[in-house]
């Protein structure tokens, strides 16, 4: 064991440990969490561990051996029981007998299922007999950079024996499955007729296998190697020449980089949404900033990524741009077209006669010298983890040309991999998108309310959404209960004055670079000032006015700019009230600016239609729950002109309506998002009241 690591995090807590004495896979996974917790390890959801232990067969009663390893789809760092799979060693072991060879692989993945030992067993991985032909207790399996760069290095087996004075084995490149199991085993075999004990084998372009007796005994083993592979490499950084071959391109000072991000986003993700509506993500890691400024940017990004769970979120390579045609729109669209013709030619190139379909040509992953990277998937989530794959990427061709030449998977084994049937099988069993899956929604007034009721009911129907609001605790309070319901990954939240244009460019800009651009606009901001015509002043007047409709105006102005960079429409949906069309008592200022906004509406309907943006408006009435808008004196002076007392104001306006019912902000969320969920696709410059029912307001 070496005394101190300063590239990997040594986690393990022996009083935590301790109280698992006993229970073999409890401390397989208490190891597992701890694996995944430290992403220079391994990445979100690649890797597996396994413990084999001896049980009672529930038929026999008799002891037998038991493996338990991460079920397939599974993340170690988040890894628990049920997201294992336990089967019969044994009838693992005799599935040799009946294997036919590289041929078939793909039908062994299915008898898997003729081992299952644990009946709540998740479905094992393709990676189960890679574990289950090594003879050790505990196994990790994992795709460390420093290990990678070496794996991936033209002479990674010389590197390898050399540095591990042969203690580490070698297999080379192989598609994971049942053959592969059997070459590890070949492997040790091997270097044990030669009398060598081995620790790990490494795999060529792929990973790292450690293993050990105990669970601890196989951390600290798989710790120690990663650490003497990561501190080779950095021996040996700018020793041979600069990393990357030094800098070409200068980084744009950070103000500059992020506003050039921001009005970039929007267009490329239009041009990467041909096939599906994609969602965006931003990076200027310091890591992927050195790579894309490099000399060797043009010669590395096209050779494409090596380790499999890289490639399979960031494709076959990169689309790299010139940061200095960036506002040329037939340059970006030639580039597009160029990289989906290339993905195409790849497609015909290497499909065999059952290959799936070609499936969406675009780029995922998008580098541009002194900017950064975007990465572009169905979801937040998926394009924040193509960035990090590809961030792992960087590290690996970033080492592997320290001490060596970078090498990436041949074209026709990526396209292996890429379109493998078990893959496209796993696809085909994700469950169905949600309505507005890939969609961004900025909720302007969100903090509370209905704004923040309208946020949360995108959110549960698969959007991302930008809470937007001027005071900060109510924005953060907001942020902090969708996140705990949605994570991270599905809300964003910026400080908003709809009033002042320079803070609405700045929260357009904030959704930008947080998921790629915008597709809902919802106009929800407001105040409520009730005051009779001679009591009004012209300072609450100008407030009324400057809120609600210059509010309006200036964000949908700087959407639209948004809306028509992406290029395939999108909806600005306008909070807008009964009092738009009634009139009623000391309302002359507030019912105005409503009706303002309401012929707004209409106007710009007509206006934005051939550009595919719908435009339409819900008329609330009375929703007191969580309503800011009631402070500020709003609801005394309803009350007072309907000579009632505030208490008595909610059953009032229920009263009031036909189906005498009170009006919360979730009925209001319903209405946005029968709106903007698909079914109303044609309709635009229309209302929807959600008032109870109130005559005096029906529009027709």
């Amino acid at each position: 064991m070496l005394t101190k690591y300063q590239h990997v995090s040594y986690l393990w807590d022996e009083k935590k440990a301790a109280e698992m004495a006993g229970d073999e896979v409890a401390l397989f996974i208490y190891r597992s969490n701890l694996l995944g917790a430290d992403l220079r390890l391994t990445n979100y959801g690649g890797g597996n561990t396994s413990v084999k232990i001896q049980d009672k067969d529930p038929l026999s009663g008799q002891p037998t051996e038991v493996m338990w390893i991460k079920g397939s789809g599974g993340d170690l760092g988040t890894l628990k029981r049920s997201g294992c799979a336990a089967l019969y060693l044994q009838r693992l072991l005799s599935l040799e007998k009946v294997y036919r060879g590289l041929a078939h692989e793909d039908e062994m993945v299915e008898l898997f299922n003729h081992c299952i030992f644990d009946l709540n067993s998740k479905a094992p991985s393709i990676d189960t007999p890679l574990h289950a032909f090594l003879p050790f207790t505990h196994i990790d399996h994992l795709h460390p950079d420093a290990a990678i760069a070496i794996a991936a290095a033209k002479d990674g087996a010389r590197i390898t024996e050399e540095l591990f004075q042969g203690k580490i084995g070698w297999v080379e490149w192989q598609r994971p499955g049942f053959d592969l199991g059997l070459s590890l085993r070949k492997c040790l075999q091997d270097a044990e007729a030669r009398g060598i004990a081995l620790k790990g084998i490494m795999l060529g372009s792929h990973g790292l296998f450690t293993w050990g007796n105990t669970s601890y005994e196989s951390y600290v083993n798989t710790l120690d190697v990663i650490e003497t592979c990561a501190q080779y490499l950095e021996e040996h950084y700018g020793k041979k020449r600069p990393v990357f071959g030094g800098a070409k391109t200068e980084t744009l000072p950070e103000a500059q980089r992020l506003k050039k991000a921001a009005e970039i986003a929007p267009v490329l993700r239009g041009l990467c949404s041909g096939f599906q509506k994609m969602t965006g993500h931003y990076s200027d890691d310091p890591r992927v900033l050195e790579f894309v400024n490099s000399h060797d940017l043009y010669r590395l990004a096209p050779m494409g990524t090596s380790c499999p769970d890289h490639f399979l979120r960031t494709k076959i390579a990169p689309l790299v741009l010139d940061p200095a045609q960036l506002t040329q729109q037939d340059y970006l669209e030639q580039q597009f077209a160029q990289y989906r013709e290339a993905y195409r030619q790849y497609y015909e190139s290497c499909k065999h006669p059952n290959s799936p379909a070609m499936r969406d040509p675009n780029p995922v992953v998008i580098l541009v010298p002194g900017i950064g990277m975007f990465t572009f998937a169905k979801d937040k989530t998926t394009a924040r983890l193509a960035a990090e794959y590809y961030t792992n990427a960087v590290n690996v061709m970033k080492g592997a040309e320290a001490v060596s030449e970078y090498t990436a998977l041949p074209r026709q084994e990526a396209f292996n991999i890429e379109y493998w049937l078990l893959e496209e099988a796993k696809l085909q069993r994700l469950p169905k998108p949600k309505p507005l899956s890939g969609r961004v929604a900025l909720v302007t007034g969100s903090g509370g309310g209905i704004g923040k009721a309208v946020a949360q009911k995108f959110a549960a129907e698969g959007a991302c959404v930008i809470l937007s609001d001027l005071h900060p605790e109510r924005l953060q309070e907001a942020r902090q209960e969708l996140t705990s319901t949605f994570g991270t990954d599905a809300v964003a939240a910026t400080l908003l004055n709809v009033a002042d244009a320079a803070s609405v460019d700045a929260a357009l800009s904030a959704a930008c670079l947080a998921f790629g651009g915008v597709d809902i606009l919802v106009n929800n901001a407001g105040i409520s000032i009730s005051q009779s015509i001679e009591e009004h002043s012209e300072e609450n007047w100008d407030k009324l006015y400057d809120i609600l409709v210059k509010g309006q105006f200036l964000v949908s102005q700087a959407g639209v700019k948004i809306l028509r960079k992406q290029g395939f429409g999108g909806d600005i949906l306008n909070i807008v009230s009964k009092n738009a069309v009634v009139a009623g008592p000391n309302n002359a200022g507030y019912g105005s600016a409503k009706a303002a906004q309401a012929h707004l509406t209409r106007l710009l309907a007509a206006e934005l239609g051939a550009d595919k943006i719908r435009v339409n408006m819900v008329n609330p009435d009375a929703v007191i729950a969580g309503s800011n808008i009631w402070a500020g004196g709003w609801a005394e002076g309803r009350a007072k002109a309907y000579g009632i007392t505030v208490e008595e104001l909610p059953a009032y306006y229920a009263k009031r309506t036909l189906l005498n019912e009170i009006i919360l902000p979730e009925d209001i969320a319903n209405v946005c998002f029968a709106f903007v969920s698909g079914l109303l696709n044609k309709s635009t410059g229309n209302a929807l009241n959600v008032d109870g029912g109130v005559p005096m307001a029906f529009l027709r």
